[in-house]
């Protein structure tokens, strides 16, 4: 079974670097649905068995509007558990604003996740997203077919933490392989009913022809 994840479209939060976590939202930005119909293009002849989404706004409509010009076009569910981390106090704030108010936290989520526990911001430490993301995970692979394929899209920063946790890499580490960008694609693959998963690709972009500046990765 492969397992395609893929970032939502680009926001005015993410271009403004703006925190934008499961309570916050802003819109698509114009460009995104030009993305997305690349991205829509690069896996339109895929067959995918189920579609799973974060019922976020952002997430939604990139859902729809990729799964909509599939050529196999699969049923879309929308999990609670595929939404992004609970920033807390952060959500909405630009990311200078939180490094000056709560520099602590600022550093750790960004540079020692295992040591952000978010009691400061109010939030979802990495554990805990992870604690809420596996049994999704989990149930996506159960309730489809051992040789198929399923596209789960969800946000940059739930994603990179789950992601590395079914690859077993510890929590210290998840930004290690990099981040992941807007309308990104990352690949795992299982063979044992996932019980464990192997990278396939990490961060694919190739198909959206552009160069990644800093507001398009978290």
């Amino acid at each position: 079974m492969r397992l395609y994840f893929i970032r939502h479209g680009k926001t005015k939060w993410n271009l403004e670097s703006r925190y934008q976590g499961a309570g916050g939202d802003s819109d698509l930005l114009q460009q995104s649905y030009n993305e997305m119909d690349k991205l829509a293009t690069e896996l339109k002849t895929i067959k995918f068995s189920h579609a799973y989404s974060s019922p976020i706004k952002r997430a939604r409509l990139t859902a729809n509007r990729v799964i909509n010009q599939l050529d196999h076009r699969p049923n879309l569910s929308l999990w609670s558990r595929l939404e992004e981390f609970n920033l807390g106090k952060m959500e909405g704030q630009k990311f200078l604003d939180v490094e000056k108010k709560y520099p602590e936290s600022f550093n750790n989520f960004r540079n020692h996740p295992e040591k952000y526990d978010a009691k400061e911001i109010g939030g979802e430490s990495f554990s805990d997203v992870i604690n809420r993301m596996r049994p999704a995970i989990q149930s996506i692979v159960k309730n489809n077919n051992d040789y198929s394929n399923v596209i789960i899209f969800s946000h940059g920063a739930a994603l990179k933490a789950i992601i590395n946790a079914l690859l077993d890499t510890p929590i210290k580490d998840v930004r290690n392989r990099g981040g992941l960008a807007n309308t990104s694609t990352t690949i795992l693959e299982t063979n044992d009913n996932g019980y464990s998963f192997h990278l396939i690709k990490w961060n694919d972009t190739d198909y959206l022809n552009k160069n990644l500046d800093k507001t398009d990765l978290i």
